[in-house]
C-alpha cells in the first residue's frame, strides 16, 4: 500500500476521438507533458499509443465516442491510464500466439511496465487499462511477463475519478 503522500500527481488529461488519427495527438501530448529528457518519456509515449490503438481496435467504441488519456506521477513512477467504452466481447489479455503479425501491445507493455491492469467499471461504463511505468530502469535483470492485475484490487489508483 502506498502512504497517503503518494498518490499520483496528473500532468496531463485528455479526451480523444475514437479513431486511429487520435493516437498521434496522444503521443505528441505525453511527450510535451512529461518532456523530452524525462527518463521514461519514450516508454510513456509508446505505452499510451499501444493503449490507444487497443481501446480503438477493441473497445466498443464508436468514432463520436471519447477515449479518456490520463499520465500522472509519483515517486518515480509514471502512470499512464486509457478509460474507453469496452467490449461486450472480450477483456484486454496478452495474445499468446507468437507468430501472429499483429496483437502484441499488451505484451510490449507488459515488458516496459513495472504493472498493469483492468479495471472494468460496469455494464456500459466502459473500462480502464492502466499501466505504471519506472522513471528509471530496473537495476537487475530482464523484466518478466506479467498479466493483469485484479480488477478488484488494482495497484495504480483511479486517475478518472467521476468521469463516466
Amino acid at each position: 500500500m502506498k502512504p497517503a503522500g503518494a498518490e499520483p500527481r496528473v500532468i496531463g488529461s485528455i479526451h480523444l476521438a475514437a479513431i486511429r488519427e487520435s493516437v498521434s495527438r496522444a503521443r505528441t501530448q505525453v511527450r510535451s507533458w512529461l518532456g523530452d529528457d524525462h527518463p521514461s518519456v519514450d516508454d510513456a509515449v509508446l505505452a499510451a499509443s499501444e493503449l490507444l490503438t487497443n481501446a480503438f481496435r477493441h473497445s466498443n467504441g464508436k468514432p463520436y465516442d471519447l477515449i479518456g488519456l490520463t499520465v500522472a506521477m509519483a515517486e518515480g513512477v509514471v502512470y499512464v491510464e486509457v478509460r474507453d467504452p469496452g467490449s461486450t466481447f472480450s477483456a484486454p489479455h496478452i495474445r499468446q500466439e507468437p507468430e501472429a503479425e499483429d496483437g502484441r501491445g499488451l505484451l510490449i507493455i507488459s515488458e516496459i511496465s513495472q504493472d498493469w491492469g483492468v479495471r472494468e467499471h460496469g455494464i456500459g461504463l466502459g473500462r480502464t487499462v492502466w499501466c505504471a511505468i519506472r522513471a528509471a530502469p530496473p537495476s537487475v535483470g530482464p523484466s518478466a511477463v506479467r498479466g493483469p492485475r485484479s480488477t478488484s484490487a488494482p495497484r495504480a489508483p483511479a486517475l478518472h475519478r467521476g468521469v463516466s
